[in-house]
């Protein structure tokens, strides 16, 4: 399961950091939350482990925006679990990745992923 939500306020998270938006993701075994540092951020900037979604919750829900939760679907195999595009570490697929270098999927073909600055 994933969702996503955006704060009603960024939310200082750092000395000149903030979070804008969060990502809730849950496996059969782990719950993360990512934090993104931007309005428009694919990737996350950091991440919490909880121990359950009631304490996600308390600790998010007041600060979310009205919108509320948004369903995501889960990313694609071998895909960054934080992205909010198919977006995943070149060679991953095949056990040879190169940390640091993505590929995205454009029009069904995995392609170098060149980010908008």
């Amino acid at each position: 399961m994933r969702m996503y939500a955006r704060l009603k306020e960024p939310l200082k998270s750092g000395e000149n950091t903030y979070t804008y938006k969060i990502m809730l993701y849950k496996t059969e075994k782990d719950l993360w939350l990512f934090e993104y540092s931007s309005p428009d951020a694919v990737l996350c900037s950091s991440d919490r482990c909880y121990d359950s979604l009631e304490d996600l919750f308390d600790n998010w829900n007041d600060l979310i925006d009205e919108r509320g939760w948004i369903e995501l679907d889960d990313p694609l195999p071998h895909c960054q679990h934080d992205a909010f595009i198919p977006l995943r570490v070149k060679g991953r697929d095949s056990g040879k990745p190169e940390w640091g270098i993505y590929e995205t999927l454009k029009d069904g073909k995995w392609v170098e992923y060149k980010p908008v600055r």
